[in-house]
């Protein structure tokens, strides 16, 4: 049997080689390992994880959608007396998302308001009330069944003790206001609080 030999030299040469290749092939592998690693770092609490859009069969990656912006969360409930709310949500949503402001409504069957057919939900946000900022579809937002998002909202403010409670969150991902049904989206402390959130640093 002949078995080609190559001098030292050349030995070392194609060893060299494979350890270069190696270590081009390793490179991006790490840098993104790190990027990843990084964005996860980067991502608060409150926005890790995601949720099922209203209409489609997308998810909304929170972290993706909200992280380093102004948002406000609303837990909503189609047949609940303060759904009119919609409407100067939405409008509030349009006066300053050109500022940077999110908006994320979640309907809630948890006060028993909602109903069990997404499409009927949505048909309420969007054609009942224009809605254009994010929706979800129903979750769970008080108690030991609440979405981490809510569980996180608690952590920081408090649950939600009825619909269309609002969240108002910082660049950091911290909650700097919350507000009960009672308070209207044209309230001025709501709006001052939306304008503090707009003014945070990320």
């Amino acid at each position: 049997m002949c078995v080609r030999r190559y001098p030292a030299s050349s030995r070392i040469v194609m060893r060299e080689k494979r350890v270069m290749r190696a270590h081009w092939l390793t490179v991006p592998v790490l840098a993104l390992l790190a990027s990843t690693s990084s964005w996860a770092a980067d991502c608060p609490a409150l926005l890790q994880g995601s949720l099922p859009e209203l209409r489609g069969k997308g998810q909304v990656d929170l972290c993706e959608r909200f992280a380093g912006k102004p948002l406000v969360v609303v837990n909503t409930a189609s047949y609940c007396g303060f759904a009119p709310q919609f409407e100067g949500l939405e409008a509030t949503y349009k006066e300053y998302h050109e500022q940077g402001l999110e908006m994320l409504g979640v309907p809630s069957n948890d006060f028993k308001q909602e109903d069990a057919d997404s499409e009927k939900t949505a048909k309420v946000c969007y054609a009942n009330y224009g809605v254009t900022f994010t929706m979800t579809k129903t979750q769970a937002v008080r108690g030991k069944d609440a979405i981490p998002l809510f569980a996180e909202l608690a952590s920081q403010s408090s649950a939600p003790k009825w619909n269309f409670y609002k969240y108002v969150v910082d660049r950091k991902g911290k909650v700097i206001g919350n507000f009960s049904s009672l308070t209207k989206p044209d309230d001025p402390a709501f709006r001052a609080a939306i304008e503090k959130a707009i003014a945070s640093q990320p």
